[in-house]
């Protein structure tokens, strides 16, 4: 069983190392055994995502796409593994987790999620929301956009990420996948960045969680008011601009 991991990344430089050298410790701890390859999807970085990337031993695929799923579809079909397992690049994947999932696939489960923990200090609206939304997904069968593992074939069965969409797509994922088979989010965790988070007050956030609230669906099939992921901003850089001046090229 082959494992392809697939990192979707816009302006990682601070953070892909981190992501990248975890993998790489995973695999050789659980998965040694297996052959792994590690993509980078580079989506029009203007840092040095990419060089990073290739010397801590991954594989770089640019693209130029600003839309989460379509980066992710980009990657799968770079991919060679029997496994696909979608990782953001700011998250770590301890190898207990990576095991875990490579447990479910072999014991017949189609794919799914893990626990998801965040590092430092985030808004207290974030941590109320993982004390619910982590079992939920669990009961649910859902993946967290920071780590999805799936077997090759059902992923392609079911049509790989659905590009109608800016974000949640890995919910609908989700959805087609147990279409497919069974699925297990898992109790093991990843630790992802809450650094978007820390620059949003408890009330901002609040807020933004109304207005998609209220828009429904529809407002996540574009990119405005969409900022907490597009904006661009990074903690200790400023990317904001750059970004702005993207979109609106």
């Amino acid at each position: 069983m082959s494992i392809s991991f697939i990192i979707p990344a816009y302006n990682e430089e601070a953070l892909i190392a981190r992501t990248v050298d975890a993998i790489m410790h995973a695999s050789r701890t659980v998965a040694h055994d297996r052959d792994v390859e590690v993509i980078v999807v580079d989506d029009a970085s203007n840092d040095r995502t990419a060089e990073i990337a290739r010397e801590h031993g991954a594989q770089v695929v640019a693209v130029h796409k600003r839309q989460i799923a379509a980066v992710r579809n980009a990657g799968a079909k770079a991919a060679r593994g029997d496994v696909f397992i979608f990782v953001d690049a700011d998250t770590v994947v301890p190898p207990e987790t990576l095991q875990a999932a490579l447990q479910s696939i072999e014991s017949g489960f189609v794919g799914g999620g893990a626990a998801v923990g965040f590092d430092g200090q985030v808004p207290l609206l974030a941590r109320f929301i993982l004390l619910w939304t982590n079992p939920l997904f669990r009961v649910l069968r859902y993946a967290a956009g920071c780590f999805i593992y799936c077997r090759r074939d059902a992923f392609e069965a079911a049509g790989g990420f659905d590009e109608r969409y800016f974000a949640s797509e890995e919910i609908w994922l989700s959805k087609a996948l147990k279409a497919q088979g069974r699925c297990r989010t898992l109790k093991q965790s990843v630790t992802t960045s809450g650094r978007k988070l820390r620059q949003h007050t408890t009330s901002g956030l609040l807020w933004f969680l109304i207005r998609l609230a209220w828009r429904g669906p529809a407002a996540v099939q574009r990119r405005e008011g969409l900022e907490l992921w597009y904006d661009g901003r990074r903690e200790g850089s400023d990317c904001a601009a750059s970004e702005h001046q993207r979109n609106t090229a």
